[in-house]
């Protein structure tokens, strides 16, 4: 994960307009082609446990095993490797705002997702930390 060693650190925040789903399947499961229709957002990921998969709303196929109704928080990056903090700065006020998330990093920037449902109170909680939405 990105971090920043400014745990002041003023960051320009994006909330995208897309609805997700996160879909686990087992960790043997071979990378599904539904995944390669999606134009939008898209992470995959495995470990020894699972193979998660992060999509836009609606991409899976049914019986597949999702939980739909995210909300992606974008940390305007790129960040250098070498910062620290910068997912801190923006974890922390969502922890203590009670809104569960979940972080997805990339090479570029982080990204965090919120159900829905908290998207509102997460900007505010946000901004309230001195974060600029934009």
């Amino acid at each position: 994960m990105h971090s920043s060693n400014r745990g002041d650190a003023r960051l320009k925040i994006k909330l995208l307009n897309e609805l997700l789903e996160i879909c686990r399947l087992d960790p043997d499961a071979p990378v599904p082609v539904w995944t390669h229709a999606s134009s939008g957002f898209v992470s995959i990921t495995r470990t020894a446990d699972e193979l998660s998969i992060v999509l836009p709303a609606g991409s899976a196929p049914a019986g597949v095993r999702c939980e739909g109704g995210w909300r992606v928080f974008k940390l305007q990056g790129p960040f250098d490797f070498a910062l620290a903090g910068i997912l801190a700065s923006v974890l922390g006020p969502l922890a203590a705002a009670g809104i569960p998330i979940l972080a997805i990093s990339t090479f570029d920037t982080d990204y965090v997702l919120v159900k829905e449902e908290n998207a509102g109170a997460a900007a505010r909680a946000l901004e309230a930390a001195g974060h600029e939405l934009c």
